[in-house]
């Protein structure tokens, strides 16, 4: 894992660099580091809103939309958990920086979110049957 992460933040540095040059010498921009960062992910920042809010409102229509969102923020937010960990762990030598420990984290939040979908589609399916068999019953007594 500690081979991808610095290959990516090679990566990184170098589109950083090429988008600096390219800015400044070919665009007569004149953009400091901070100039460039303002810009690059404002525009950034602003492409993923507008893509997560039209998603958004197509899941939220959905069934159990709030749901399927729900899932996406958590799943969102544990990727972020888990491989700050895993830095953390690289950083303070406690601990290995793996990839695979990461993936195995994040299997056990969706392993845990589908026991969450089995009980309440279980409940679900009793409340259902439940309101139909009262509903069958009082309306034979009529």
């Amino acid at each position: 894992m500690k081979e991808i992460i610095l290959m990516l933040t090679d990566l990184l540095n170098n589109v950083h660099d090429f988008i600096q040059f390219y800015a400044s010498n070919y665009l007569n921009l004149g953009l400091n580091d901070k100039d460039l960062h303002f810009w690059i992910m404002g525009i950034i920042g602003i492409i993923v809103f507008l893509i997560v809010l039209i998603l958004s409102k197509i899941i939220s229509n959905m069934p159990f939309g709030i749901t399927i969102l729900s899932f996406l923020y958590t799943f969102t937010f544990m990727v972020v958990l888990v491989f700050a960990i895993e830095i953390q762990q690289a950083i303070t030598n406690r601990g290995n920086m793996e990839f695979q420990d990461a993936i195995v984290g994040l299997w056990g939040y969706v392993v845990f979110f589908l026991g969450f979908v089995i009980i309440s589609a279980v409940i679900l399916t009793a409340k259902m049957f439940l309101n139909r068999v009262l509903k069958n019953g009082s309306s034979k007594r009529r």
